[in-house]
């Protein structure tokens, strides 16, 4: 059965093949164009019908860095628009965030030259962590709430009520064992999350797609691909958050014998099991005549 969008009430949902059971990850390289863009077209679709992405009438910000990430995901949102049985617009967003050497223009001249509607904004994100980081400090965090805080004021701009972002399953499951490891904490990212203010909504409809099919996909398509030149991610002395790259590492590693770890994992993230933790404000520990009862419901 071929799978197909189809719209229930104003929702989104994709209806036909479902993802199948985790299977170790095919050499991309070596796969059709046609097919890689199929199995992104399904897993994008999939993720909308799974976590309730789009609905009819979205005005879609989505927030192109110029990398592979975000090019893929403008492509298949634009692609899949066409024969949505749900209206939606798609406005693509570049930040300039005041790294010298950043090809805005590049960006620019693609999405002029295919038709989308698009707005080039400059926030000086640069500077500010210049002025409020030390030397040797690593200000991801800070940078990723600069970023996110622009764009939470530019979908408000441009009157959209959604954010879409280019995380794929890769940065799920790295976040997720970052925070295990380093935080000790149980979380990754939220496929579709709602701003402390509710203004704004963020959705991420690559979560089922592998880093490894988004790299093939958009090496294929010959997207212009920039980095936004931050001396940590960019460049020649680039060297990135070191705790991710080690994450990635041992993923990779570890897919020599386990190889469906990265399903696995993204998996495990939708079959939690709450009584075979040890969090109290899920469970409730101290009524053991009945262990059944997630604390929400003993306290209804």
């Amino acid at each position: 059965m071929q799978d197909t969008l189809v719209r229930r009430g104003n929702k989104l949902s994709l209806q036909g093949d479902q993802l199948k059971t985790p299977q170790a990850q095919p050499n991309w390289n070596e796969v059709s164009l046609d097919k890689i863009r199929t199995k992104l077209t399904r897993a994008v679709g999939q993720a909308i019908g799974d976590f309730d992405l789009i609905s009819d009438g979205d005005r879609i910000m989505v927030a192109i860095s110029g990398g592979k990430d975000s090019w893929a995901l403008l492509d298949i949102l634009s692609q899949m628009q066409k024969r949505a049985p749900v209206d939606y617009k798609i406005i693509a967003v570049n930040i300039d965030q005041g790294y010298s050497g950043f090809r805005q223009d590049i960006v620019e001249e693609y999405v002029r030259k295919n038709g989308f509607e698009y707005h080039m904004e400059f926030f000086d994100i640069a500077g500010i962590i210049e002025e409020k980081t030390k030397p040797g400090d690593t200000p991801c965090s800070l940078c990723a709430r600069l970023r996110r805080g622009s764009l939470y004021g530019l979908a408000e701009k441009y009157n959209c009520n959604k954010i879409a972002l280019g995380h794929h399953q890769d940065d799920f499951i790295e976040t997720l064992l970052l925070n295990s490891f380093f935080v000790g904490r149980l979380a990754s990212m939220a496929p579709k999350l709602i701003s402390d203010d509710k203004k704004n909504i963020v959705i991420r409809p690559l979560v089922y797609a592998s880093e490894a099919m988004i790299k093939s996909y958009v090496t294929k398509m010959g997207f212009p691909v920039i980095c936004c030149q931050c001396p940590i991610m960019c460049g020649e002395t680039v060297h990135g958050d070191y705790k991710r790259r080690m994450i990635k590492k041992l993923i990779d590693q570890l897919e020599l014998v386990i190889p469906n770890i990265r399903d696995s994992l993204l998996a495990s993230l939708g079959n939690l099991q709450p009584s075979h933790l040890l969090d109290k404000d899920l469970w409730d520990f101290k009524t053991p005549a009945d262990m059944t009862t997630p604390v929400s419901e003993s306290c209804s």
